[in-house]
């Protein structure tokens, strides 16, 4: 058994070598030209073989990728800071990087997806927040599974985290571009991104977690607070219900721009355009919460928009998905109380 343990380790350890050197190709190739995902030829990665760095020897850790935008950057994060926690290498797969490589200049090393059929995997779920037992895994081959995105795994690498999301410059340019555009004869322009979920969430928030999303009434309040406190302010409208918002955000005044295209198959244009605004309202879902994140400005966002005996609340923990520093509107309940 031990003779086989020290055969598996042993090929797991010249796969690492492997996996370090394809990445930082695919990773170079990635900024430089298209971002689209990129291999070696066997006879490439044997001569690259010869010159690369050796890589540590405790183990490879992953995560599951699943869920759009906002779900693969939680996983990434919760990733980079729990294997970087117990000592072990952090490596993705080439789905998280289809996801993540085309708007950020993230640098955790790729497996190949033959190189994760044959690692031994101990997959280990993860709820929602960061628990005690997280710091002290001590499996060598770990596949970190579930919807992690909390601060609480990431926030004490915050600096990093918001390193690995940086953008690729030329997101970053159309972005501030367009910003730009917005600005008009305003010498002193402050820019609120506003994200709107909506789409499958309309329906199953009432339906199936006892909840609601965010309404006219909400989306006035947060936008009140900005106009009370900054001269001229610029609302960034993105949305995958933008003919809702058009009938329910009051754009009279000549300061709200919609702007989103509500593409949820590709959500660069619009995660950009929020995350290079000054400051964010939120309604619910990780897009807006990694918008706000990455914003860095003042952050509004819709509290309690379950009832108290939701099931959602068995999965997710408020205190552990918004800052402390964030303000919370409350919802309104109502529409729910009366059919309870």
């Amino acid at each position: 058994m031990n003779f086989l343990l020290s055969r598996i380790s042993g090929k797991v350890h010249y796969l690492l070598l492997i996996i370090t050197t394809t990445s930082t190709i695919i990773h170079f190739n990635a900024r430089t030209s298209s971002p689209k995902h990129q291999f070696l030829s066997p006879n490439t990665t044997t001569q690259l073989l010869l010159t690369a760095t050796p890589t540590p020897n405790e183990g490879i850790w992953t995560v599951n990728s699943i869920g759009r935008l906002g779900n693969q950057m939680g996983e990434y994060a919760t990733l980079y800071a729990l294997a970087k926690m117990n000592g072990r290498q952090a490596c993705i797969l080439p789905e998280m990087h289809q996801h993540l490589a085309p708007l950020f200049r993230i640098t955790l090393p790729v497996l190949p997806t033959d190189v994760v059929q044959k690692v031994p995997w101990r997959n280990y779920w993860l709820h929602d927040w960061m628990s005690e037992e997280y710091r002290h895994i001590p499996d060598k081959y770990v596949r970190l599974t579930g919807y992690p995105c909390s601060w609480t795994f990431y926030h004490h690498l915050r600096d990093e985290i918001l390193q690995e999301f940086s953008f690729h410059d030329h997101v970053r340019d159309e972005a501030n571009q367009y910003l730009a555009r917005l600005r008009g004869q305003r010498r002193n322009v402050t820019y609120v991104g506003i994200h709107v979920r909506r789409g499958d969430y309309v329906h199953v928030m009432p339906q199936v977690w006892k909840g609601v999303v965010a309404d006219r009434a909400y989306l006035e309040k947060a936008m009140g607070y900005f106009r009370a406190k900054y001269e001229e302010p610029v609302f960034v409208v993105t949305s995958n219900g933008m003919d809702w918002c058009r009938k329910n955000i009051d754009a009279s005044r000549g300061d709200v721009h919609f702007s989103g295209d509500g593409r949820e198959s590709s959500p660069g244009r619009d995660f950009a355009l929020l995350a290079h605004c000054n400051h964010t309202i939120m309604t619910i879902g990780t897009f807006g919460i990694w918008a706000a994140y990455l914003a860095r400005g003042e952050t509004i966002y819709l509290a309690n928009y379950t009832l108290p005996d939701s099931p959602f609340l068995k999965i997710f923990k408020p205190s552990a998905a918004f800052l402390p520093e964030w303000i919370g509107i409350n919802a309104e309940l109502s529409p729910l109380m009366k059919g309870h």
